[in-house]
Formats: structure tokens, sequence, C-alpha cells
């Protein structure tokens, strides 16, 4: 069955925004990022989340079974990176200083949340399989022609970017309302739950 091409848009937002949503590691450290450094820095953090999704659905999408093999393949590897990624980020989380409120985050920390998060996304590689699975299941013949799958790979960003909008647009409300305080056991509860999450991906590799 052929769709038309914004109909392939609106169903790569759907998948975009529904691989976004879950809360996991990416949607701790926005989360921490938007209360601590503002609205700005968090979606910095998100967009890094939503990149790594949209590479990964273009690999999908256009069949590049090459790379996604090659990727796959790797996979053991890329999960031991990135639980010791998360560890990292955890463990440097907890015992981050707490910064003034009124600090806005210069072009290097917004480089650093984008980066941060674009990388630790891509770790897992097993997305390629999400998107294939979920492109499979909403019946969508992304090899139809070239038009129709970068469509779609632009409304999986765009869908998944405006989940991370949403996101941080909801939790900088509380910003300015937030202690340092509270900033700090903050700090110590998100970073102890991404700590949490990279042991968990390493105690999977042995399973």
């Amino acid at each position: 069955m052929a769709f038309p091409i914004s109909n392939f848009f609106v169903k790569g937002a759907v998948i975009g925004l529904s691989i976004a949503a879950p809360v996991g590691p990416i949607g701790v450290l926005v989360i921490r990022r938007t209360l601590e450094q503002g609205r700005r820095a968090g979606l910095a953090c998100g967009l890094g989340a939503a990149v790594a999704d949209s590479a990964y659905g273009c690999i999908a999408a256009f069949g590049l079974t090459a790379i996604s093999n090659f990727l796959l393949a790797r996979s053991y590897w890329l999960h031991l990176g990135g639980g010791i990624f998360l560890l990292y980020l955890g463990g440097r989380t907890m015992l981050r200083k707490v910064t003034p409120q009124e600090e806005q985050p210069g072009a290097g920390d917004l480089g650093s949340a984008f980066g941060s998060t674009l990388l630790l996304t891509l770790t897992n590689p097993m997305t390629i399989l999400s998107f294939v699975a979920v492109f499979a299941g909403f019946g969508l013949a992304a090899s139809a022609s070239f038009g129709a799958a970068g469509t779609l790979v632009a409304g999986v960003f765009v869908g998944s970017a405006l989940w991370w909008l949403f996101l941080t647009g909801a939790v900088s409300l509380l910003h300015q309302r937030v202690s340092e305080r509270w900033m700090r056991m903050i700090n110590r509860l998100s970073g102890g739950l991404i700590f949490a999450f990279g042991l968990y991906a390493l105690w999977s590799l042995v399973e």
C-alpha cells in the first residue's frame, strides 16, 4: 500500500515521539540539565538524542544494511562503552557542585549537553532494530522512494524534538523555584539513577 508523502511525515513524527517519550537515562539527563541550567541547556541535551534517533531511523528507513550490520556486530562493545559512559555521567552528576541559578549556559555548555546525549544514544545500535520493527508494524514501505524515506526520517526528528521541547518547557517552570539545597538532592538522585542505568547496561552483557 502506497502512502502520501505527508502521511510518511506524520507517521514518522508519531514514531519519533513514541521512541523518545519513555523515561530512561536520557530523560533523567534532560530533566536535570533543565532544572540546573534552564530550558536552553535541557533542550540542547534532548536535541542530541533526537539527532541520534534520526540517524538510526535513517539507517533503517533507507535500508542501509551494511552500516546496520556493522553496528549490530559490534553491539557488545558499544553497549560496554555506553554502560561505562553512564557510570561516568552518574558519578560526575552525584558529585557535581551546584551552580547559581542565574548563570546561563554558554556555548561550551550547550555543546557538551548536546554531545553527551548524542554519544550516549549512538551507543545503543539496537535502536535500529526498534525502528525496523516499528516501520514494519506501521506497514511503511520506506524503500518505495528516497523522498518517502527522507520524509519519514524528518518526521522522526520532529516528533522526538517536540517531546524534548514539551518536557523541557514543563520542567523549566520549576527552574527558578529549585533551591541550591534541592538541586544538590536532585543531582544525587539523578546521578544515582544514571549510575544504576549504567550498572544495568553492564549487567545485561554478562547475562
